[in-house]
């Protein structure tokens, strides 16, 4: 049942899948620029223009493109790189290893720092604790990363001289992008912590639980723990996908050589095929990701497994 289930939402997300590559590719065809001046140059011959416009297919009708590029898909064949003339497919592979290195550290930080946050704001609701933690997780959610990381770096790298600026080749560079990143996810992740914990703590279960002459303590970390775990956890493989997202922008401020500074790279250049492979992938990450969460709710409450 549970794998039948999984099979089906695996098939629910091939449209989706279908319907970003169609608008990725759209959408790039509508963005002022043209690729073969990013290669050649404006002053170059009409006829090397023309020859390299037929060799990138650009010639041909809009339709025709498309039909080409899904059918690449369909077979494995992202395309080549414009500019390196190499396959898509490995420029992504060499860049994902520090993206997942830093998606992992951030995910782990954010999870350090939600469940006590979360924790200690539902223990103390309404009181100076709670205001306190919930004070961190609005300035958490509210400070963008293209902001938080700059400061970071002026402050722990200019100033103090503690941490690398950028890059990924000395020890403690993952320190702040990491710290970037993950601290909007632990946010998030603290106020959903704190309203299930509170939800929990006032289901029927904890009150039959209450009754029964169960200690405070093992109301908190165990009963209501387990209730409060399936929307946490639930949230929680959601943000894998959103720190994907959110790695675009900090590895761009931290130069830090992964997917996302990819993609910016091949926007600057109107690098086609390399631009669509990158947003493909993302959000393949991002559908995979809601599987994740599906599964785990499904697995942490059977109710919802229904077709």
């Amino acid at each position: 049942m549970f794998l039948r289930i999984a099979l089906y939402r695996l098939l629910q997300a091939v449209p989706t899948l279908i319907g970003v590559a169609t608008l990725v590719f759209l959408m790039l065809h509508l963005v002022p620029g043209d690729p073969v001046d990013a290669l050649l140059g404006e002053m170059a011959l009409p006829a090397d223009r023309e020859a390299l416009r037929h060799a990138m297919h650009l010639d041909e009708p809009l339709l025709s493109q498309y039909l080409h590029f899904m059918g690449g898909l369909a077979t494995g064949d992202w395309g080549n790189s414009l500019l390196d003339q190499r396959p898509v497919l490995a420029l992504m592979s060499e860049r994902l290893p520090a993206t997942v290195h830093l998606a992992s550290v951030s995910l782990l930080l954010a999870v350090a720092l939600a469940l006590p946050l979360g924790f200690w704001a539902a223990r103390y609701a309404g009181r100076r604790q709670d205001m306190l933690a919930m004070g961190f997780s609005l300035c958490g959610v509210s400070i963008p990363n293209f902001w938080l990381g700059p400061m970071l770096m002026l402050v722990f790298s200019v100033f103090l001289g503690w941490l690398p600026v950028s890059g990924m080749d000395q020890p403690g560079s993952i320190i702040l992008p990491a710290i970037t990143l993950g601290t909007a996810l632990a946010a998030v992740l603290s106020r959903m912590a704190r309203s299930s914990w509170l939800e929990a703590m006032g289901s029927d279960a904890i009150r039959t639980a209450r009754a029964m002459g169960v200690g405070n303590g093992m109301l908190w970390w165990r009963h209501a723990a387990r209730l409060a775990a399936v929307p946490v956890v639930t949230m929680f493989a959601l943000q894998m996908g959103a720190v994907l997202g959110g790695a675009v922008i900090t590895e761009t401020v931290f130069d830090w050589p992964g997917l996302g500074l990819l993609t910016i790279e091949a926007i600057q250049r109107r690098d086609y095929p390399l631009v669509q492979g990158c947003v493909l992938l993302i959000a393949g990450f991002y559908v995979l990701a809601n599987l994740a969460a599906d599964m785990l709710g499904m697995w942490l409450d059977p109710r919802q497994r229904r077709l």
